[in-house]
């Protein structure tokens, strides 16, 4: 979908790039799913969350049911992963006060993690 807006708004007749499309889908050259495989490794590594990776493949144009495949398998290392990105934001130190708390919570929302998920990192670090 993304490709075919793409290159219609480079002037290329729509229909032409209707079938070239459907070409490559039916030689297994074009695929969304690997698309979303890749595109869930490469913004995990950089620090997403489920909730943003998932936006951004819906405005690619990717099935839901494709997103939910490859988020699932994560479900477990979220928590991990919040840990790591708060930690390479803010150290390995607990927020000092209210306001740092708010300001991390912040940036791990934009990050698009979930809300109880931060919760529960937060609270355990406060904890240790």
């Amino acid at each position: 979908m993304e490709l075919s807006r793409k290159l219609v708004a480079k002037g290329i007749d729509e229909d032409v790039v209707n079938s070239i499309i459907s070409r490559l889908y039916r030689r297994n050259l074009l695929s969304d799913t690997r698309f979303t495989e890749n595109f869930v490794r490469q913004r995990i590594a950089n620090g997403y969350g489920p909730i943003r990776i998932r936006h951004e493949l819906r405005q690619r144009g990717i099935d839901e049911d494709t997103i939910m495949q490859f988020l699932l398998h994560e479900e477990d290392n979220w928590t991990d992963r919040i840990l790591d990105v708060r930690r390479k934001r803010f150290g390995i130190s607990e927020p000092k006060d209210y306001r740092d708390r708010v300001c991390q919570v912040r940036f791990l929302l934009y990050r698009g993690f979930a809300g109880e998920h931060i919760r529960k990192v937060l609270d355990r670090i406060n904890h240790d």
